[in-house]
């Protein structure tokens, strides 16, 4: 295998071997699923489980306390720099923008 690299860009992030393996590993075949992680569901109770155990995870990483929601969003980028606006605003306060 050659080399890894590094990458300092915004993202993909390079990711570490043993997580690479591991999702390897688990890419034909997710366990307790009879399936790929790529062909369940998001609403099947395997996905469910990887959902939850990832909420888990970061509560007690960054210590989130359960006042606070957690929230998986797809949008990369883009979508986090459009909320900003949304983030800064009072409530009851309303803005435009354009993306």
């Amino acid at each position: 295998m050659s080399e890894r690299m590094y990458n300092f860009s915004a993202g993909p992030a390079v990711l570490p071997m043993s997580v690479l393996k591991r999702v390897q590993e688990e890419m034909l075949c997710l366990p307790g699923a009879g399936a790929s992680i790529l062909e369940v569901s998001h609403r099947d109770k395997p996905f469910m489980a990887i959902i939850e155990a990832a909420e888990a995870n970061l509560r007690k990483l960054l210590d989130i306390s359960d006042d606070y929601a957690v929230m998986f969003l797809q949008g990369g980028s883009r979508l986090q720099f459009s909320m900003v606006p949304i983030n800064l605003l009072g409530e009851g306060q309303s803005a435009d923008y354009i993306l």
